[in-house]
């Protein structure tokens, strides 16, 4: 593989964590938009047990060989890059900004949870029943549960773990799933600082759960697969209640979702911004939409 070609894959996998640092976008989608997601699937599935027997035995250039080391280490830089580019800029769009940035990740994840749907080759009733397991458990998950989960090291090797998977789901992001986990201000914080303990534990646990999950979503897929995208249509559904732009209390342990008038009310006249609020809305579910039909363009010439 020559240069030119490393630089390329590189600028790819910037714009998929581009794409995973924010919530609503797939870096998946921006994989498959770019042409490399079935590799991608492919070198993840060879984390396997004979990429282990190499490593113990210590042959380290057939292990390379054997996971495509010279395809993942240029888009693994990238994606890297990308996002310790960005976590700081959108730690301090959520400090400074946040009814602007909820709203825009509200239109995000409405118009994901649509291209989602569109992945169920038929609705039927357990289709649908799917669906309304999904939304209801991720609509508990953001009532039962504070906006701030645990900061300990367990949860954050979870939540590395279940965001991660979202890379390989084509309209799931990784980012979305933090949201859901109540952990994306504390990793984008933490990334932004440099924090390498967090960061560190984070990326174990992402990279256990890619590994795992690569091949528990191929098994799913196959055997169940209208049920399992309904299901995680119904999870970004009810994860809408979690991204509401207007809080009684922005900043406390708990939040409560108030209507524009009464955060007005609520915090002594500050303004709601709602007509800036649905214009990030509406650009945020157009943003999604661009890329869809950049995918299909891209697939449509493929095909050509």
């Amino acid at each position: 593989m020559n240069f030119s070609r490393y630089v390329v894959l590189a600028l790819k996998g910037c714009a998929m964590g581009m794409a995973d640092v924010v919530p609503g976008v797939s870096g998946g989608t921006i994989a498959f938009i770019s042409g490399i997601y079935e590799e991608l699937l492919d070198s993840i599935r060879r984390f396997n047990t004979t990429a282990l027997k190499l490593l113990v035995r210590l042959r380290f250039a057939e292990l390379w060989n054997h996971i495509n080391g010279r395809f993942l280490a240029p888009v693994l830089l990238g994606i890297a890059v990308a996002i310790f580019s960005l976590a700081r800029l959108m730690t301090y769009l959520l400090e400074h900004h946040p009814i602007a940035i909820w709203s825009f990740f509200f239109g995000l994840i409405i118009a994901s949870a649509l291209l989602v749907a569109r992945q169920v080759g038929r609705w039927n009733w357990t289709t649908l029943l799917s669906f309304a397991v999904g939304t209801a458990a991720a609509w508990w998950i953001t009532v039962a549960t504070p906006s701030e989960t645990p900061d300990t090291w367990w949860f954050i090797l979870l939540s590395g773990a279940i965001a991660i998977c979202a890379m390989i789901l084509p309209g799931i992001s990784g980012a979305f799933i933090l949201l859901l986990l109540g952990k994306y201000q504390f990793i984008m914080q933490a990334v932004g600082d440099l924090n390498i303990p967090v960061i560190a534990i984070f990326v174990v646990g992402a990279a256990a759960g890619i590994i795992s999950f690569s091949h528990l979503l191929s098994w799913l897929l196959k055997r169940w697969h209208d049920l399992t995208i309904a299901a995680l249509m119904g999870f970004m559904v009810g994860s809408l209640n979690k991204v509401w732009p207007w809080k009684d209390d922005p900043k406390g342990l708990i939040q409560h979702n108030v209507t524009p008038g009464e955060f007005e009310t609520l915090h002594n006249g500050e303004p709601s911004l709602l007509l800036e609020a649905i214009l990030l809305c509406v650009v945020g579910f157009l943003t999604i939409y661009g890329i869809e039909r950049l995918a299909l363009y891209v697939q449509h010439r493929r095909k050509a």
